[in-house]
């Protein structure tokens, strides 16, 4: 697998024309290296523009993911609601399939008053059925739940590594800003490369060579995530994660989900660079 590549959450605002292949073309354009193509108002993608979005995908050079439709919840209280959650989930990951995409990212639950260990259990079980289900259609995306930002929302760390070590074809989606804004913490070098150390520890050392990551500018209140920013405008210390990324060599695809998409993409690329060019000083050691 290459090294981290940087893309956007959706089509990059420049792109002239609002399709995904387009959206492709342009970040490639940009110089970027992935995108992460947005199902989240619904799957409304045909099987021809997906086999189209592949191909342009495979020219480009441009790695997919995508991310399904945020009406899903597998601790709803009606059972109608997990089923149809279910479908949306299995709906994103049989296009992102034929779109060549890597990885299917999710909201999983909200916690609804329930005890967390309760909606651990409801929403594994739910999961897995779903998961079985694209394996017995041979569906190799991996299917990511999101770290999530609120404190309504089943995703802390702990939730999502858990189910992530407990059940075949999922692995994490880490969003770092949506931990900062959950906990008012975890944002400096140190626990950045806490939160790498255990993707090492609980999932092993080939998950930091695969990891899907959210990153962008947040705004939070007491019960977590409130919008999206620009990092400029921000307090996320973005530097101080790339370095630990850069000193635990993780691998794979950072979606950047600020409003102005591209710029920050850019930015974070950028920076990124500048980074890996920068020598250890004299006796560090390398992190991992």
């Amino acid at each position: 697998m290459a090294g981290l590549l940087f893309g956007t959450a959706g089509i990059p605002h420049s792109t002239s024309l609002r399709s995904a292949a387009y959206g492709i073309e342009r970040s490639a354009e940009l110089g970027l290296g992935c995108m992460e193509m947005e199902f989240v108002r619904g799957v409304k993608m045909s099987e021809a523009t997906a086999y189209q979005v592949a191909e342009t995908a495979a020219k480009a050079g441009i790695r997919l993911s995508a991310h399904a439709p945020y009406f899903i919840n597998l601790n709803a209280h009606e059972l109608a609601k997990i089923k149809a959650s279910q479908q949306r989930l299995l709906a994103t990951a049989r296009i992102a399939a034929l779109c060549g995409a890597e990885s299917v990212v999710f909201h999983p639950a909200f916690y609804l008053g329930n005890p967390p260990r309760e909606v651990y259990q409801t929403v594994k079980e739910y999961l897995k059925e779903a998961l079985d289900r694209l394996k017995s259609e041979n569906n190799r995306v991996l299917i990511r739940p999101e770290v999530m930002g609120r404190v309504a929302q089943f995703g802390t760390i702990d939730e999502i590594f858990e189910l992530s070590s407990e059940l075949e074809g999922l692995a994490p989606c880490l969003d770092f800003a949506h931990w900062h804004a959950r906990t008012g913490k975890s944002n400096s070098y140190p626990e950045f490369c806490t939160i790498l150390e255990q993707v090492k520890e609980r999932l092993g050392q080939t998950a930091l060579g695969n990891m899907h990551i959210h990153i962008s500018g947040i705004a939070y209140g007491k019960k977590g995530e409130l919008n999206h920013l620009n990092l400029k405008e921000s307090d996320l210390e973005y530097v101080e994660l790339l370095r630990a990324f850069r000193d635990y060599g993780i691998k794979g695809l950072v979606i950047c989900e600020s409003p102005n998409l591209e710029s920050d993409a850019l930015l974070l690329k950028e920076t990124y660079s500048r980074l890996l060019q920068t020598e250890l000083l004299p006796g560090q050691e390398p992190a991992g």
